[in-house]
């Protein structure tokens, strides 16, 4: 019984790293349409948004079965509480490809970001991907010092997000109310997104350690 039960664990977790790399791909291809105000792939990222819907509620289904069928204790219940946690933050980050997305949709078929901030965007689209691929191998190895590791990828989104408000709010800014404020919201979607991704990572030194890294923001 309780091999069998570790097997639902271990397959948890695969789900959760199958979820990682969803919104992952989501992300990347969301970047893709806002750089190259590529409406296609701008619709395909918003279709395949239920898709990282359903993973969610299959994983969280799953997981309340086993809290409720097992009651799991010590180390496992960590892993089933951390998973319940690490969905629905990849839910969100699902969410947040998803507005990018939307955004590049609203615009097109004119660029959402003037050429002055696309770099910017960019740089924090490969970060926002990297850290959840980096959270998807988490998950498969439980890695700790990994795990750490995505702090720093996240302080440069961090760096660049608050950049990006001193180019809007220059007072030589030649683009305007709407692009500043498309940027702002843009902004704060890929700084949402790696949070989402660090949080991920701290539910797996949870599982591990039992301790829960210290937030260095608000809501993660």
């Amino acid at each position: 019984m309780r091999e069998a039960y570790h097997v639902e664990l271990d397959q948890l977790a695969q789900k959760l790293a199958a979820m990682s790399a969803q919104v992952a791909d989501a992300m990347e291809q969301a970047t893709q349409a806002l750089l190259g105000a590529d409406l296609e792939l701008a619709e395909r990222v918003i279709s395949d948004d239920a898709k990282v819907d359903e993973a969610r509620a299959d994983c969280e289904e799953q997981a309340y079965a086993l809290l409720a069928l097992q009651a799991p204790v010590a180390t496992d219940l960590r892993t089933v509480l951390a998973a319940i946690h690490a969905a629905e933050s990849l839910e969100r980050m699902g969410d947040l490809a998803l507005h990018v997305a939307k955004a590049a949709r609203r615009r097109h078929p004119d660029p959402v970001l003037p050429e002055q901030v696309r770099p910017y965007f960019s740089e924090m689209g490969k970060i926002a991907v990297r850290l959840a691929r980096q959270a998807e191998q988490v998950i498969r190895t439980k890695d700790v010092e990994a795990a750490r590791s995505l702090e720093t990828d996240d302080d440069q989104v961090d760096d660049i997000h608050r950049h990006l408000f001193t180019v809007i709010m220059d007072r030589d800014w030649p683009h305007g109310v709407a692009a500043a404020v498309d940027i702002t919201l843009l902004g704060r979607f890929y700084e949402r997104y790696a949070d989402h991704a660090v949080s991920v990572a701290r539910r797996v030194v949870f599982v591990v350690t039992g301790k829960m890294p210290g937030y260095g923001t608000d809501d993660i």
